[in-house]
Formats: structure tokens, C-alpha cells, sequence
């Protein structure tokens, strides 16, 4: 059953705890879904973290389908992370409308990675700044 832990760090220009906690775990349940419509299958965890006040990273673990897997088992590690990132390249603005419905947040960047050793998908969100915010820090 998949997981969607998460640990929000702590910080001072983000609301309070546990609406943190809502949103990332709100991500993080999300990426296992559209892994679910994109691969067939979803991780079986997924963390999400804010990495500074305008990214958001997601790890994803145990993504791989029996085809991918037997890719790796072949030793076909360029093939599969070309074909992953193809796949999410292709579906780019279904994470980036979600992810910014979640958060409430424009996503300025979207990045994705794979690392075919480990089984671990990695998808990282930069949000366009905050103005207001980024004002007040300037006085």
C-alpha cells in the first residue's frame, strides 16, 4: 500500500504546522496518483519537503513497473531514464496544474528525475516569488 509521508521543515514564511503538513502530504498523495495514470502503478512512498520558501521537492520510492524493472535487470539504465523522462515531459502540465492547485502557487519550474539504481523518482517544483513576501524581507 503506498505511503505519502511527510516532514515539513521548519520555517518562518510559510503558514503554521499543520496546514504545512496538509499541503505536503496533499502533494505527495497527488504524485502517487498521476504516477498511477501515467505508469500503471504508483510508488509505494512518497515524500514531499519544502526546500526554501519557493520549491518543493517530491521523493518518490519503488516506482518501477515489471517492464522497468527487467529494463534495469538488463542493464538498460539510459533507456529507462530516457523513456521516464519522455513520459513526463509529456504529461509536464497535468503535475505543474495540480501541484499549483494544491499549493495555491504559480509553478515557475518543473523538474523531473530517476534514478534507475535505487528506484527513486525525484520531482521538483519552483514556485514564482512571492512579491508581497519578497517585498516585506527587502525592508
Amino acid at each position: 500500500m503506498p505511503t505519502a509521508d511527510t516532514q515539513p521543515a521548519q520555517r518562518t514564511d510559510q503558514p503554521g504546522g499543520e496546514e504545512q503538513r496538509s499541503i505536503l502530504m496533499d502533494v505527495s498523495n497527488a504524485m502517487v496518483q498521476l504516477f498511477k495514470e501515467q505508469f500503471g502503478r504508483g510508488p509505494t512512498k512518497a515524500r514531499s519537503h519544502w526546500a526554501g520558501s519557493d520549491v518543493l521537492v517530491c521523493i518518490l520510492r519503488e516506482t518501477f513497473t515489471p517492464a522497468e524493472k527487467n529494463m534495469v535487470a538488463l542493464g538498460e539504465h539510459q533507456r529507462l531514464r530516457e523513456t521516464r523522462l519522455f513520459f513526463q515531459a509529456a504529461t509536464e502540465d497535468r503535475f505543474r496544474e495540480v501541484v499549483a492547485a494544491i499549493v495555491g502557487r504559480r509553478v515557475e519550474s518543473f523538474m523531473s528525475a530517476v534514478d534507475t539504481h535505487t528506484d527513486t523518482a525525484m520531482e521538483i517544483f519552483v514556485f514564482e516569488a512571492d512579491a508581497a513576501r519578497d517585498e516585506s524581507q527587502q525592508r
